[in-house]
């Protein structure tokens, strides 16, 4: 067996993973821009903090406004760079932790007794929040720095979970998306090592595309672009060139090969799963050993929001 051959088989496999990868990517992200998935998990828990009924007054605070992120209204907006404001994606915890203060009424007092304090928690709406702080009262805190010190720390791993929750929902999406893709481009990858293995002009080609993908340092493409990458691999590699029994083949014979063909197409996508920069990563270890330490230029939507 030759080495150089085995390894130009693993190029083409992992840069075709690499693709789907990205299309899947950028497909994951179009996904959670118009659903405002991020924006939506982080509202879930700002109502942990301050209830259904206050939430509007706290994200309405100038200091959070101005957090929102501007995009298009919608796909067909992109034609006529027509822009709105976005659900909130990230807060930092301190400007949360002000905001949060000024809803209260704690930002202009430096000292309240326990009476004041109570009187301005007994205001908010029932939360989880609310009942926080109830419980540091009950325990004797009443110095506003050291509420500012617990509050601080709550809402730290509040938000934590709310990136946690996107994070958890964008994987599902590029779950789905890798197994719809595989199944889309009939990407079998057991057919497609064999027929790597066996042709040595697509070898050369995909390791050709694979190459210069290294060199232009993971640039980020259109699925338009990534599909034309794709063009003259997929009409040797898609459903067209599956190798299916014969004509009058024994039952053996058909339940090995659809055995074969979901095992395929399982790797496939359990491999596009991993996301183009675990990919892009690989492919440049192994294209361009003495640059291996460098990271993708491709970013996944399943990464920690």
């Amino acid at each position: 067996m030759s080495i150089s051959q085995a390894l130009e088989v693993v190029i083409g496999l992992i840069f075709v993973y690499y693709v789907l990868g990205s299309m899947v990517s950028l497909i994951t992200q179009w996904i959670n821009e118009s659903l405002e998935t991020r924006g939506k998990a982080l509202e879930r828990y700002l109502i942990k903090i301050i209830g259904d009924k206050k939430l509007g007054d706290l994200i309405s605070l100038p200091q959070l406004q101005a957090l929102r992120p501007i995009r298009y209204k919608s796909f067909l907006s992109v034609f006529r760079s027509s822009t709105e404001a976005k659900k909130i994606e990230k807060i930092p915890v301190t400007t949360l932790v002000d905001a949060y203060f000024d809803i209260v009424g704690l930002t202009a007092n430096k000292e309240v007794n326990l009476l004041q304090l109570a009187e301005l928690v007994d205001k908010l709406p029932d939360s989880e929040g609310k009942q926080a702080f109830i419980q540091w009262i009950n325990q004797g805190v009443t110095n506003i720095e050291e509420l500012r010190k617990r509050t601080t720390d709550y809402f730290c791993g509040l938000l934590d979970q709310a990136a946690a929750t996107f994070t958890s929902n964008a994987r599902s999406f590029v779950i789905i998306l890798s197994i719809g893709v595989t199944i889309l481009f009939g990407t079998d990858s057991i057919q497609l090592a064999k027929t790597l293995w066996s042709n040595a002009e697509l070898r050369a080609l995909a390791a050709a595309k694979a190459e210069i993908v290294v060199q232009q340092e993971g640039t980020d493409a259109s699925v338009d672009d990534l599909i034309k990458e794709l063009g003259d691999l997929t009409i040797k590699i898609g459903w067209w060139q599956s190798e299916r029994p014969v004509a009058g083949a024994d039952a053996m014979t058909w339940v090995t090969f659809i055995l074969l063909k979901v095992l395929g197409l399982g790797i496939t996508a359990a491999a596009v799963s991993q996301g183009s920069s675990f990919w892009y990563d690989l492919l440049k270890k192994i294209v361009s050993p003495s640059k291996g330490g460098g990271g993708g230029g491709s970013s996944d939507s399943g990464a920690k929001g």
